[in-house]
């Protein structure tokens, strides 16, 4: 019984060991990994190791009970992936973008607001997550957002067959 027990314990570490040895630190990401774009212009910034590490630890304390992976729970027709947010009205697809959206969100057409239905700034008072919500942090998530494809490729926004 000890000695199954000693395997399942063996098995287990080494689990969750390689877990960690897959994952990417912020520390390990190049300068080009970590350039993404910044306006609907084309300029890109580099996002500083910093950035990164808080981008994902916000994603997943405040977007990730809806977005886990770059997919979206209410509306998997919408994900977070780099063609979805580039067809967004208006896009999606930089720092300036997302930020815009995550302080007055609109549906995926831009005609309607949905800070109602979607955290924001604009909807604080309904969400208290984004009562101390900065514009540093909604950079961070931003950024994390547009990294994600850059790490894990096609895995992210690509929904229930990755997840």
């Amino acid at each position: 019984m000890l000695k199954k027990y000693s395997q399942i314990v063996s098995m287990l570490f080494v689990g969750i060991f390689g877990l960690f040895v897959t994952t990417a630190s912020a520390i390990d990401l190049d300068e080009a990994t970590r350039t993404v774009v910044q306006d609907s212009a084309g300029k890109t910034t580099v996002l500083t190791p910093e950035q990164v590490k808080r981008g994902k630890r916000l994603f997943n304390a405040t977007c990730g009970a809806c977005h886990l992976g770059g997919i979206t729970k209410t509306n998997p027709n919408v994900g977070l992936d780099p063609e979805a947010l580039q067809l967004a009205t208006p896009r999606r697809d930089s720092i300036d973008g997302l930020v815009d959206f995550l302080k007055n969100p609109t549906s995926y057409d831009g005609l309607e607001s949905i800070a109602e239905v979607h955290p924001s700034i604009k909807s604080a008072d309904i969400y208290p997550r984004m009562r101390s919500v900065t514009d540093d942090d909604l950079t961070a998530i931003a950024g994390h957002i547009l990294l994600q494809p850059k790490i894990i490729t096609e895995k992210w926004g690509g929904g229930k067959i990755y997840f």
